[in-house]
């Protein structure tokens, strides 16, 4: 059911870059994830950047432009637009949108969908390999609970879900559009509900991911909530997809969440990086605030001497060597990667029985 591999990793896929990683050249990454906007208008129960304050702040388009074809030119890959705030919230979202298309980078927006309108369907959708909504519980009340957002929210941004997809289908466009859910205790007995109301929206998929806390948010969800009680329902959401509707249900993920990492630094570090939403360049979204994860700033320096620098290469030799990844958040975006890449490191042994 995760044709996608969300709950995996897809280096098998980039041979090269693993190769020159392995050789010990200083790479470009493969993705990055940048924050157009740190202002919200959700603020989320779960939300693991509360910490950062929600600020109102954007990125200059001119200079995100600039790091975009610097990236692009790097041998960057990918670009998913999401970060401390909602990225639609940019007034230059779509025209960004549009530039990493022509640069040659698969763009893509994570959003609450709530400024998912007519407008932005039109201009962005075309130029998106894939937009994925954060939908959290199957009735408004629920959902206003979970989102603290404004009442009206939830059939809202469904509204715009549903209109995404006419559009889609309507110009043939080849956009994924996607639906997360974070499960939680609050919305545990809507997920079933959920699966089946996004399945008539027609939306292409549905992911259903763990919570996992950062070590500095302030939510006081509880991170001890036992997800082996609810593995059962992988069956029905089994029953639920279809051939054009997919739950990937991490279960993968769920089972790790008590088990301790078989990498005991972080390798995955030098195949991503983050921009948030004042320019800094990061090693680890994990660690925004946090001025020993900065490679640069945007504003500064252009985005291909802030890859090359010697502080990137400080940066990574130290998260590769000495960084105690026990201490790191669980659930790590980086964390199949890292899987991947010790065993590439520091194998068994045998590895020409194949």
């Amino acid at each position: 059911m995760d044709e996608l591999r969300i709950d995996n990793h897809k280096l098998m896929y980039h041979i090269d870059r693993v190769n020159a990683w392995q050789k010990g050249e200083l790479i470009a990454p493969i993705y990055m994830e940048i924050a157009p906007s740190g202002a919200c208008n959700h603020r989320c129960i779960f939300c693991g950047l509360d910490y950062m304050g929600y600020k109102p702040k954007f990125l200059n388009t001119k200079v995100l432009i600039g790091a975009v074809k610097s990236a692009a030119k790097c041998g960057v890959k990918s670009i998913m637009y999401a970060g401390e705030g909602e990225p639609l919230l940019h007034k230059d979202i779509a025209r960004i949108v549009d530039f990493t298309n022509k640069a040659g980078i698969d763009a893509a927006i994570t959003t609450n969908g709530v400024f998912l309108d007519d407008a932005i369907i039109k201009k962005c959708l075309k130029n998106l390999s894939w937009i994925r909504v954060s939908f959290n519980a199957a009735t408004a009340r629920t959902y206003e609970k979970v989102h603290r957002c404004l009442r009206g929210d939830f059939e809202k941004s469904l509204s715009n879900l549903k209109n995404a997809v006419r559009y889609k289908r309507k110009h043939r466009l080849n956009c994924t559009i996607g639906v997360q859910m974070l499960l939680i205790p609050e919305n545990k007995t809507e997920v079933v509900k959920l699966a089946e109301l996004l399945r008539k929206a027609g939306v292409d998929y549905l992911i259903i991911k763990p919570f996992s806390k950062h070590p500095l948010s302030l939510c006081d969800i509880d991170k001890n909530f036992d997800y082996s009680k609810l593995l059962y329902l992988e069956k029905r959401f089994r029953e639920i997809a279809t051939k054009t509707f997919r739950i990937i249900f991490r279960s993968h993920t769920m089972e790790k969440l008590k088990k301790a990492r078989p990498y005991g630094h972080c390798l995955g570090l030098p195949f991503w990086a983050y921009i948030d939403a004042e320019g800094d360049v990061y090693a680890c979204s994990a660690y925004l605030g946090n001025k020993k994860f900065i490679y640069g700033n945007i504003y500064e320096k252009n985005f291909s001497d802030i890859l090359k620098s010697d502080r990137r290469k400080n940066i990574l030799h130290m998260s590769a060597t000495k960084l105690d990844t026990h201490r790191c958040r669980e659930i790590c975006r980086l964390d199949e990667i890292n899987r991947y890449l010790w065993e590439l490191k520091k194998h068994s042994g045998h590895v020409n029985f194949i």
